[in-house]
């Protein structure tokens, strides 16, 4: 009799602990995201108790692996044109491609360096700046954003040979940070984010140097957890956590995730 409790209490776990495991949202999130998605998943795991495990990357590596059939259930994207191609190849939950941000890059330089990056991108000419870390654009929105600004400013010929590339945007910080670089052109939120707030100091580069960062997200026709995806999408929603969104460098558009009129 003790054998068949002892069979029956280990039965009940397993079935609990897969209970548990189902309740777990898998977002890939781009790496600019890192610190606010920390938070907010964070608040939101408090309120409801779901899980959110969070993988965070560049947008076109995340946009590659889930057309391989990678097991996420939501992809916050830092550009709307990747969520759109998997909407296009009917990968995605009808209805749920939404902007839920606009992203915004800043010049970044640790204290004490003797850069001024008050100057803008024209600081980057100065024979001092060696080397200046950005995002690859090649698959990363801030580092095609990074480039478009050099461009602008007409200055992007003369530092090409000066860029260090990271996988993502959190890399191109990882760079900068580290001394591996003297200047970034990173994510506002990162730069808002500590360490880097603490650490250096930063000049935001006008939204008018490059195309709007327009970042989207989409529930993928794979998951098993779209209840608790929207769940977590109306959470954004919330007054407190569009605000505190926006506090980090994130302007968050009036029509918030879920709305599909968000996307132009």
């Amino acid at each position: 009799m003790k054998a068949f409790r002892l069979i029956c209490c280990l039965l009940l776990a397993s079935q609990l602990s897969g209970m548990a495991a189902a309740q777990e949202l898998r977002v890939a999130a781009a790496a600019d995201l890192q610190f606010v998605f920390q938070e907010v998943s964070a608040r939101f795991q408090k309120e409801t108790g779901h899980m959110v495990e969070l993988t965070f990357g560049s947008s076109g590596n995340f946009f590659s692996q889930i057309e391989n059939g990678a097991a996420f259930d939501v992809f916050f994207s830092a550009d709307v044109d990747y969520p759109a191609k998997l909407e296009a190849a009917g990968l995605v939950e009808p209805g749920t491609l939404s902007q839920y941000a606009t992203g915004r890059i800043a010049l970044w330089a640790r204290k004490g360096s003797p850069i001024d990056i008050n100057q803008g991108l024209l600081t980057l000419t100065d024979a001092r700046v060696r080397k200046i870390s950005i995002a690859n654009p090649e698959h990363a929105p801030y580092g095609r954003a990074a480039v478009a600004a050099l461009r602008h400013e007409k200055v992007y010929e003369k530092v090409r040979d000066r860029l260090v590339l990271g996988e993502n945007i959190s890399q191109a910080a990882q760079f900068v940070e580290s001394g591996n670089a003297d200047v970034g052109i990173l994510a506002l939120s990162l730069v808002l984010a500590p360490p880097l707030k603490s650490q250096g100091t930063y000049y935001e580069i006008p939204t008018s140097f490059y195309p709007a960062i327009d970042q989207a997200v989409v529930t993928l026709k794979s998951s098993k957890q779209k209840d608790i995806a929207r769940q977590f999408l109306s959470f954004l929603k919330r007054p407190e956590i569009a605000e505190f969104m926006r506090s980090n460098g994130l302007t968050v558009p009036e029509s918030q995730p879920g709305q599909r009129k968000a996307i132009p």
